[in-house]
């Protein structure tokens, strides 16, 4: 068991600086082959290749769509255009809570975190600007709206980290919808007032709005398509998904037709932006790809044994150490979908079967490994963390310490109340 924290430790220190989880992982996964005893050629071809081609194969088709749809989303206008009419339905008094719904609508039609951060921004500068609130604020505003309660909490979302649970617990994406939304209540409203509390606390000191130093998102924008228009793509994924009950490919299709038809006089950047998202969609399913590869080999060597019954005997309801198990590896991989994929490929079958002989329903769990993959995944190193500084111009030292408060601290603070009203027979 000592070499599974050792090939965890290494995973987390690797990802941590910066290094790819695409040849970190199998490294990872060597240290926890070797000290288990596995033969480590058989374990990196067969076991750790296996997991990592079995993912691949199931989940390759609705990454790759879901990116193409987020990049037509965002080439035609359409993101921006939905964007924009919130912002204005809102009013710029009210910025930050503009720029949250605005991510989290377009999050839970089925826009990609990556698309969101590029179509929100913007709006959110000159929001901001408006209001007069500093730009430290932005990242987490935006976090909260595209990295919370839209991804993991809200029955229905396409988005991958609600799906994957699925097949280990043979549910649907409305899972457990009672847990989720008093999960995504929690996590929108505290952060919301978490975040007009820090605004008035840095008014207070004086630190308002300031030109960021790049201006070039600040250039004027194409024009959009009607906001109408540009929301039926998002309405179709969801609706086709939850109430036609369609597969999640086929929704996703309809979606992608859908704009393609809506924007026909734009057909000459059909090509090039499905080309862009269904590149974009290789890099993101291999990382995770990875990340359960490791979780396989995991599952192979004697140590898992004990690993597995000390987190079957944590006291207390089943689903607090889900929740452990998926936090702790999507912290350690600084990825939501790849530390639930280890975490389920690992465990999912035990947790099942925990469901079938108690009373705790499937659903249940899979809306507590959907939240709590959504906890520590944005800890410093997460990806879609470093991209938001990055488009945003604002460093860790500006702005982490709200992100974590709203993407980390908050979450966590839902998945552990659902879980109590779980456990006293509420939910």
């Amino acid at each position: 068991m000592l070499g599974i924290f050792l090939g965890l430790a290494v995973l987390m220190a690797l990802a941590y600086i910066g290094w790819s989880i695409i040849w970190v992982a199998p490294i990872a996964a060597g240290v926890v082959a070797i000290t288990g005893g596995l033969d480590l050629l058989d374990a990196y071809k067969d076991t750790y290749m296996g997991g990592f081609v079995a993912f691949a194969k199931d989940w390759f088709p609705v990454f790759m769509l879901g990116a193409i749809f987020g990049k037509l989303m965002e080439d035609t206008g359409m993101a921006r255009s939905v964007a924009v009419a919130l912002t204005k339905l809102i009013g710029t008094k009210r910025a930050i809570l503009g720029v949250l719904v605005s991510a989290a609508v377009l999050t839970y039609g089925g826009v990609s975190l990556f698309v969101v951060v590029f179509a929100v921004y913007p709006l959110a500068l000159s929001l901001f600007r408006e209001a007069n609130i500093s730009r430290k604020l932005i990242p987490a505003t935006v976090a909260l709206g595209a990295f919370t309660f839209t991804m993991t909490a809200l029955p229905g979302s396409p988005q991958i980290q609600n799906l994957i649970p699925m097949e280990y617990f043979q549910t649907s994406a409305t899972a457990a919808p009672a847990m989720g939304i008093i999960a995504a209540i929690i996590m929108a409203v505290g952060g919301y007032f978490y975040l007009r509390w820090r605004e008035k606390k840095l008014t207070q000191k004086g630190e308002v709005f300031t030109e960021p130093q790049e201006k070039k998102e600040t250039e004027k924008q194409p024009r959009m398509p009607n906001f109408f228009l540009s929301l039926l793509p998002l309405l179709t994924v969801l609706l086709t998904l939850n109430l036609l009950d369609w597969d999640i490919v086929i929704a996703l299709i309809s979606g992608i037709v859908l704009i393609m038809l809506l924007n026909i006089t734009m057909f000459k950047k059909f090509i090039p932006s499905i080309n862009g998202g269904a590149s974009g969609s290789v890099i993101a399913i291999i990382n995770t790809s990875a990340a359960v590869g490791f979780g396989t080999v995991v599952r192979e060597v004697p140590g898992f044994q004990s690993l597995t019954q000390a987190l079957m005997s944590i006291k207390g309801n089943p689903l607090i150490s889900e929740a452990i198990a998926v936090n702790v590896l999507a912290g350690a991989t600084g990825s939501a979908s790849g530390g639930m994929g280890i975490a389920l490929e690992a465990l999912g079958s035990k947790y099942y079967e925990i469901a079938m002989n108690t009373g705790i329903s499937p659903e249940a769990f899979h809306r507590v490994a959907s939240l709590s993959s959504g906890g520590l995944d944005a800890l410093p190193h997460n990806g879609a963390v470093l991209t938001l500084f990055a488009i945003t111009g604002m460093t860790h030292k500006d702005s982490y310490k709200d992100i974590f408060v709203v993407a980390v601290l908050i979450p966590v603070i839902s998945v552990a109340a659902v879980i109590l009203l779980n456990t006293i027979g509420i939910l």
